[in-house]
């Protein structure tokens, strides 16, 4: 058995979950609502305040399907109790965020700002301290959303290996090179 697919998915007070027959499933929570299509073969069932995924047979496809969906699960869970968040930091001279709405102006050393537009469903803080680097944090619900526009971010201007200069994740080493070595 998958190691992971056996743990059942604790439901905390104030979260709904729901199955409808066309396995759809529907958490709802305090901070919003989240559904997931699940594949026919995956049943789940709700006893109490736990939730079970379970696979009908051990073929390769079962085992994969089944940790796949229950961590689905969980991170939904996760998502309408606590949310998930993800703090990016602009590294380089000249390079600011500033957040709109649902719309982020980037300045990223190029000619021209990055006008970068983001889901409904993310709400996006841009910080300027003093003498430290600009930061962008991404807030949401949906793990998968965040993740993607994070990385969908940090695409616009990777971190090179040189200075170090670009977008990257707070806490993110990159890795460094030396420069050219000096005359003969």
């Amino acid at each position: 058995m998958s190691r992971i697919g056996k743990k059942p998915v604790i439901i905390p007070k104030g979260v709904t979950v729901t199955v409808s027959p066309y396995n759809e499933l529907k958490v709802k929570g305090p901070k919003g609502e989240l559904t997931q299509k699940i594949d026919r073969d995956i049943t789940i069932k709700i006893e109490g305040d736990q939730l079970f995924v379970e696979r009908p047979t051990d073929q390769i496809r079962h085992r994969s399907l089944h940790g796949l969906y229950r961590s689905l699960v969980a991170n939904m869970v996760t998502g309408v109790t606590d949310g998930f968040k993800k703090d990016m930091e602009l590294v380089g001279v000249g390079y600011r965020a500033t957040v709109t709405g649902q719309i982020i102006d980037l300045a990223l050393g190029y000619s021209h700002n990055i006008l970068f537009e983001m889901p409904a469903e993310i709400k996006a803080t841009a910080t300027a301290e003093k003498g430290k680097n600009p930061t962008i944090t991404l807030e949401s619900i949906d793990k998968q959303l965040v993740g993607a526009v994070a990385a969908k971010l940090r695409s616009l201007r990777k971190p090179e290996p040189y200075k170090g200069k670009g977008v990257r994740f707070v806490g993110e080493i990159v890795r460094r090179k030396a420069g050219k070595s000096a005359g003969k």
